[in-house]
């Protein structure tokens, strides 16, 4: 199967990263089909190019791209599309899942001929409008490749890290970084703030020091600042990838405590009202 620039895509699932990568595609010149549990969602896209997607017809294009919120919802949606599937399909999901969840979808999808190949990516919602996400990919190198051209219009750098699940892995990896990370940036903006420094002038003042990430550039400043919106990051999906994180420790019986106080404090502000909020608005959490 060879993907040229106009190969057609379905897509599902049309969250804060999916319209974005959907949109990208659309503009690269794909036909590319949109789905979303909400189909108001999809009214943008289908206003910009996209087609407005059949479930029963998914059979009709050959790479099915996922960006879902979870175990539960991209096992749900599997279900609804897996008695219209076709051998020889590829699917690829975006979503951040858990490793044994991702295992048992691909071995699912196999049962219809589809290839299963696991893509989280990394960068947020910047990276997904401008195109410079990163990709960990798990599962056939042959199809990794094969999409390539996809994965060119939407991300960087694309690295296959070994086989199914490896992928999901990897993105664990990085997001327990990144939510044990932003707890800490929020208690070193409130720290800050309490000292007398003008807390506006932390993320240019660290700037390339070894503090500095893309993380506490993107969180310092809107912490300091009280600036939550558009949101970027919700704290929900940061807690489940942390989740994910602890749970796959627990699995290998490691030890992992800095990960584990950051899933509580995340747990926390998720449970006073904040799970659909920016992960910014962790400052709020500190400070009370």
């Amino acid at each position: 199967m060879s993907l040229s620039v106009k190969s057609k895509i379905a897509f599902l699932g049309m969250g804060l990263m999916g319209s974005r990568m959907a949109t990208r595609l659309i503009q690269a010149g794909y036909e590319v089909a949109v789905w979303n549990r909400t189909a108001s969602a999809c009214e943008p896209l289908i206003d910009n190019g996209a087609e407005a997607l059949q479930l029963n017809n998914i059979a009709s294009y050959p790479v099915i791209l996922l960006c879902l919120s979870d175990d539960h919802a991209v096992q749900s949606v599997f279900d609804q599309i897996k008695n219209y599937l076709q051998p020889d399909q590829i699917l690829v999901d975006f979503s951040s899942l858990s490793v044994g969840k991702t295992q048992v979808l691909a071995e699912q999808a196999d049962q219809y001929g589809v290839t299963w190949i696991d893509s989280p990516v990394s960068g947020g919602t910047a990276g997904a409008e401008n195109g410079s996400l990163v990709v960990f990919a798990g599962g056939d190198s042959a199809k990794i490749e094969q999409l390539s051209s996809i994965y060119t219009v939407l991300s960087q750098r694309v690295t296959r890290m070994g086989e199914t699940g490896t992928g999901q892995a990897t993105k664990i990896c990085n997001q327990l970084i990144v939510a044990a990370n932003s707890t800490l940036i929020a208690e070193a903006v409130a720290l800050a703030q309490q000292a007398g420094v003008d807390t506006t002038l932390l993320a240019p003042a660290l700037a390339d020091g070894f503090a500095d990430s893309k993380p506490f550039q993107i969180l310092a400043p809107r912490m300091a600042a009280h600036q939550f919106e558009p949101v970027q990051w919700k704290v929900k999906t940061l807690s489940k990838d942390l989740n994910n994180a602890v749970q796959l420790a627990k699995q290998y019986d490691l030890n992992i405590p800095v990960a584990k106080q950051a899933l509580a404090q995340l747990d926390a502000h998720q449970q006073h009202g904040f799970a659909e909020t920016d992960l910014a608005t962790m400052i709020q959490h500190v400070e009370k």
